[in-house]
């Protein structure tokens, strides 16, 4: 299993590292992600592949890099707004408390709110046979490259939000090649972040909601995503933990398939642009907003989930004040 990280030299310099069972060394002839599996595309074979073409580069110990503040989000672009961020919704199942919950509101039809039948029409066909179209799922615009924060980064909140709340996920990390098809180089650790009050005082203010910063984990994870994928997602206050629970993913853990959601997502064509690239969450049924946590400026939002060896960790922060306002010209 390859695990690949961005990161920065001691001396500030752009790297690219890959994570084996061997230990990390710098991959040689690469500094980003994107470019060595723009040339894997090119060589016709598997990011694996064109790795193990290079020489071995010098050993990086990346726990040091890491508290050091020089890993970064495992993608990124050149130009930030070819980076496009978006998401689902309402795809996994939760835990077997949340399950029965919903299974009793799916029997009573003055409960089936429209999440509600949305998540049913997931259970009922969002696992669709091999080359048949499955229903599509909820879809969300997050935002481009600009809104990303890699580990240890904060996390900023907008001065007119109301909520900035963690949403633990796995997120499907895509390259759009050449020729218009999408490639998929593999999966990272990633917090959603989103708005919870903003959301919950109207469904219609899911957009509202959803735009805000998010943050992904050190690894791109490369190969298929574990079946069942068990993490931890829980808040810091002052060192001390004030909330954690543990999370599920994986598509034993979800009502839709991967290839379902990825099927939804890029038959537009607007999303096949070559050169792009795309960050898109699975999604998630654990949130500390559902237990009543709010969290405050200062909190520690930490998620860890093996396979990926590093933990993610970000600080929420004040946001940017409101800009100016609209000008005629």
């Amino acid at each position: 299993m390859l695990h690949l990280v961005q990161l920065r030299t001691p001396e500030g310099a752009p790297a690219l590292a890959a994570l084996t069972a061997e230990g990390a060394r710098l991959v040689e002839g690469a500094t980003r992600t994107r470019e060595l599996a723009l040339a894997a595309i090119a060589a016709g074979e598997s990011l694996a592949a064109q790795l193990a073409r290079r020489p071995p580069g010098a050993a990086v110990d990346l726990a040091r890099a890491l508290a050091e503040g020089r890993i970064e989000a495992p993608i990124s672009h050149p130009d930030p707004a070819h980076m496009l961020i978006t998401g689902t919704g309402l795809s996994h199942l939760g835990s077997a408390e949340g399950r029965d919950r919903m299974h009793r509101d799916l029997a009573d039809p003055a409960k089936l709110t429209d999440s509600m039948r949305m998540f049913r029409l997931g259970l009922e066909g969002g696992k669709p046979a091999p080359g048949q179209a499955g229903v599509q799922p909820e879809w969300f615009y997050k935002g481009d490259g600009s809104i990303v924060a890699g580990p240890g980064e904060p996390l900023r909140s907008p001065e007119f939000a109301l909520d900035g709340g963690e949403e633990p996920e796995i997120a499907g990390i895509y390259l759009i090649g050449p020729d218009g098809t999408p490639w998929r180089l593999g999966f990272a650790l990633a917090n959603e972040f989103s708005d919870h009050v903003t959301e919950r005082q109207n469904y219609l203010y899911l957009a509202h909601s959803k735009l805000r910063a998010c943050s992904l984990g050190a690894e791109l994870l490369t190969g298929p995503l574990p079946e069942d994928l068990r993490g931890v997602s829980r808040i810091r206050r002052a060192g001390a933990v004030v909330w954690e629970k543990p999370f599920l993913s994986g598509e034993a853990n979800m009502c839709h398939a991967i290839a379902n959601l990825e099927a939804h997502h890029f038959k537009y064509a607007l999303f096949r642009r070559p050169g792009d690239v795309h960050v898109h969450f699975f999604g998630t049924a654990t949130l500390s907003f559902s237990d009543g946590v709010r969290a405050e400026p200062g909190d520690v939002f930490e998620i860890e989930a093996p396979p990926f060896r590093l933990p993610l960790r970000n600080p929420l922060a004040p946001g940017h004040e409101a800009g100016p306002g609209v000008r005629a010209l």
